[in-house]
């Protein structure tokens, strides 16, 4: 199945590459991320720093 694009074929591949190219970068800095905030909340844990969100809504501090 060979499809012709014509005349503009060269800039369509081109800007389906760089389109893949940019979600490939977004999903590795998205993995890279989620990896250094996971682990920033493990060493929060470690060091006894709780979370508000842990509280009950009677709890006063």
């Amino acid at each position: 199945m060979t499809m012709s694009l014509g005349p503009y074929a060269s800039f369509i591949v081109t800007s389906y590459a760089a389109v893949a190219l940019v979600v490939a970068i977004l999903v590795g800095w998205i993995v890279l991320d989620y990896r250094s905030q996971t682990e920033r909340l493990r060493e929060l844990d470690r060091s006894g720093v709780t979370r508000r969100s842990g509280r009950s809504a009677t709890d006063r501090s």
